[in-house]
């Protein structure tokens, strides 16, 4: 068996001394997989399995929002948390400028630079909370506090609240 290609977010998780387990879920080269399929795929309960989303501010500053992947991000909430007048999604062409990731392998970790990122309160309620691990077909798995940390990252309610 090949020795699994360390990521950047991999990489940063262990030198922070931080524990994490690498999950693999099949895929096409190149083809973001959606993040209820990426749950599926790897077995996960769809609330423990988080999407990384980059928005840009009316400051211009980048924001990082790490929420369910069944949820939506919701705009007003995220721009209340990140401490801006509001934020907006960037473009999917602007992924890899701005974070050093492509589109559905955009992890938390390890982004070229350090932006303000807030987790949904909700990742607080698992044991453990999956992530991208920087690449399409990679998740990293770790506690919540860990990944906050290594982020230097902080909670908040952030996705829209849905009538059922």
């Amino acid at each position: 068996m090949a020795k699994e290609a360390k990521t950047n977010a991999m990489r940063m998780l262990e030198r922070a001394k931080v524990a994490y387990t690498s999950h693999e879920y099949p895929h096409e080269e190149g083809q973001a997989v959606d993040g209820a399929n990426v749950a599926r795929l790897t077995g996960q309960d769809p609330a423990r399995v988080f999407k990384t989303l980059v928005t840009q501010g009316a400051d211009r500053n980048y924001y990082v929002f790490v929420v369910p992947v069944l949820a939506e991000l919701d705009l007003k909430k995220a721009a209340k948390a990140a401490g801006v007048k509001s934020v907006a999604m960037i473009h999917v062409a602007d992924i890899n400028k701005v974070t050093g990731y492509i589109r559905g392998g955009c992890s938390p970790v390890g982004m070229k630079k350090q932006f303000v990122t807030v987790y949904d309160e909700s990742c607080l309620a698992q044991q453990t909370m999956l992530v991208s691990g920087g690449r399409i077909g990679t998740q990293i798995e770790c506690a919540p506090t860990d990944l906050i940390k290594v982020t230097r990252g902080r909670t908040a309610a952030i996705t829209q609240e849905h009538e059922a």
